[in-house]
């Protein structure tokens, strides 16, 4: 079973778009923390939180990416484990778009994973690790209010 195979033109330039996305994505968010932008007037703030202070399913998603961005791994997971780990998965497929746009090597398993795994099955596992996430941040969140 072959791993991978030349990879056609097309597939090398929808590699090379992906990976310089995802790397825009990071180099943003690592310029954004030591510039110390205010990443609220950018995306808004929390309104779930300010009405009802606690956090909602995504609080902390930007202040994990902006950490993980400037490669504190472990403040990134504790501020929010989901995101974290969805940033790991940008970091692993900007490595396989890189591969395959620099070296035209195109990966077989990523057309099966998508071939045998339905989309559905994929959204449904992304809303289950930002639920997982949240009960995380929620958890904390509750810990911090009832030490005060």
């Amino acid at each position: 079973m072959k791993i991978f195979s030349p990879a056609s033109s097309r597939q090398r330039w929808t590699a090379l778009i992906i990976c310089l996305a995802v790397v825009s994505f990071f180099v943003f968010f690592a310029l954004a923390g030591d510039y110390n932008i205010d990443m609220g007037r950018w995306l808004g703030y929390c309104g779930f939180k300010q009405k009802h202070g606690l956090p909602c399913p995504t609080c902390g998603i930007t202040t994990a990416t902006l950490a993980f961005s400037q490669g504190k791994i472990s403040e990134a997971f504790y501020t929010q484990p989901a995101c974290t780990l969805l940033c790991c998965v940008l970091v692993l497929i900007a490595f396989l778009a890189f591969v395959t746009a620099v070296f035209g090597k195109h990966f077989h398993f990523i057309e099966r994973f998508f071939n045998e795994v339905k989309v559905r099955y994929i959204i449904l596992a992304l809303i289950i690790i930002i639920a997982a996430g949240w009960a995380v941040t929620l958890a904390q969140a509750l810990a911090a209010r009832n030490n005060y």
